[in-house]
């Protein structure tokens, strides 16, 4: 199977997400906050740092939870990052 590349919009909006998980994590370890969502640190890092900027619905899902964060407030705050940056925000 054959990714189709990642525009810049959708990389923007991954290190967007990647960001909003570091401020949300704040002085709490990375490998705590991995380990209270299920996922490896490794996972977490790459989100982090926009490395991994599609991550699956349950690894955000779990990710979210253990940071006390609301999906719907990740998903307006990343889609308000794209409608700055001039390009239209879509639902997927």
């Amino acid at each position: 199977m054959v990714r189709v590349p990642l525009s810049p919009q959708e990389r923007r909006r991954g290190q967007r997400f990647g960001a909003l998980l570091r401020e949300a994590r704040g002085d709490r370890s990375m490998v705590d906050v991995a380990a209270a969502a299920g996922v490896s640190a490794e996972t977490l890092r790459k989100i982090e740092t926009g490395r991994a900027p599609t991550p699956a619905f349950f690894t955000v899902a779990a990710l979210a939870h253990a940071l006390g964060l609301s999906l719907d407030g990740l998903a307006v705050a990343c889609a308000e990052e794209d409608a700055e940056g001039g390009e239209q925000a879509t639902a997927a």
